[in-house]
């Protein structure tokens, strides 16, 4: 597998492979319709914009990694109840 995609691929890198597991998921599902898989759209795009605003947080504080790690993601969504995105 290329080291882009390896890349993609790994959760500590990649906080919406779910969403984007989902979206194409579901254009495989109905023949590549992109209105019957909106949905899945925006919840990739709420998920992405919600990260990166994280991510911008953190570079603004100089934690370092910017990007939390796949474990302290979900300690941060364990701490908000339910899913922001």
């Amino acid at each position: 597998m290329p080291v882009v995609m390896r890349r993609l691929r790994d959760p500590d890198i990649n906080p919406c492979l779910l969403e984007s597991d989902a979206s194409a998921r579901c254009m495989d599902e109905n023949n590549y319709d992109r209105e019957r898989c909106s949905t899945y759209f925006l919840k990739y795009k709420n998920c992405r914009k919600f990260w990166n605003s994280i991510m911008n947080q953190r570079r603004q504080n100089g934690v370092k990694p910017p990007m939390p790690t796949a474990a302290e993601r979900d300690e941060i969504l364990g701490a908000m109840g339910k899913m922001p995105y």
